[in-house]
């Protein structure tokens, strides 16, 4: 593993917790069905709720559609720009000197996606193995009702560049045998075999399928191992040296397959932000099926 801080265990946070220093964020967000012909896949509901339910003693609350995305396009959970970051990271007491653990519930993605995110701002956080879901399969205690919050923090991000691509981007890379994009999303879907809530089935042409599932060890909720990893991206013919592009609906759970390529070494790794929900409605843009 490349960069073990990346990765925090139930066990050392367990022992963490009352350290001044430690930020930790539960990340979850819910997507909700919407009615039948509605223009919209989902409805992004902040996981507030079960926030509130029981969380780790202590965390606070990320509203990642809320307060951490771009609210001047239709799509869901874009990069907004860096001030906005700054500010809403800082608000939640992310600063200098401390240390951010990110968790989420019934899937890790959320919490790998605002690790990508602060990434992106030069600011390295944690992901709690397995998330909420492992914390309470161990019995572990949990705090209930609205989060207490950290005291105010100011936030300098010191951007990383090319940790996010656009649709032209993708596109120029089609066919291209230095550069390999992957699909995290399932193998039905990135086949084309079942109607999409994106837009039209299918995939970005010539890009394979790393289904970000496959990737958790369904019994513990945490990552798999590095070896089946590795077995997995290689499989499909991702390699250290090529860019890898990821993408996925809504860029989220490609943050899956990105934790796992940085854990591997890969160092030219990159996100397509909007993914299928851009790529699917746009008709100027090439699809396969199979």
């Amino acid at each position: 593993m490349r960069d073990p801080a990346a990765l925090i265990d139930t066990n050392t946070l367990a022992a963490s917790l009352g350290d001044p220093s430690l930020r930790v964020f539960d990340c979850t967000t819910y997507l909700e069905p919407t009615p039948a012909g509605s223009a919209e896949p989902y409805n992004a509901v902040p996981g507030r709720k079960t926030f509130e339910e029981g969380h780790i003693p202590g965390a606070d609350f990320l509203d990642l559609q809320g307060e951490f995305s771009d609210t001047n396009t239709h799509l869901h959970f874009m990069m907004p720009p860096v001030a906005k970051l700054q500010a809403a990271f800082g608000r939640h007491g992310v600063g200098p000197g401390t240390r951010v653990v990110l968790y989420s519930i019934g899937t890790m993605m959320w919490a790998t996606r605002f690790w990508w995110m602060l990434r992106s701002l030069g600011f390295d956080a944690a992901v709690l193995d397995g998330g909420l879901d492992k914390w309470k399969a161990e019995g572990r205690p949990l705090e209930t009702g609205a989060p207490r919050g950290y005291p105010p923090a100011t936030f300098v991000a010191t951007p990383r560049e090319g940790l996010f691509v656009d649709a032209a981007r993708v596109k120029a890379a089609i066919g291209s045998r230095d550069i390999v994009t992957v699909n995290a999303l399932g193998p039905q879907f990135h086949r084309g075999l079942e109607p999409s809530r994106y837009g039209r089935p299918g995939r970005v042409p010539g890009s394979v399928n790393v289904p970000a599932a496959t990737l958790i060890d369904p019994a513990t909720k945490g990552f798999t191992t590095l070896a089946d990893a590795a077995a997995k991206f290689a499989a499909q013919g991702v390699s250290k040296d090529k860019r890898t592009i990821c993408y996925c609906g809504g860029g989220i759970s490609a943050t899956i397959d990105l934790f796992l390529l940085h854990q591997l070494g890969h160092d030219d790794i990159t996100l397509y932000d909007a993914s299928m929900g851009e790529w699917a409605k746009t008709e100027s843009l090439p699809i396969e099926r199979d």
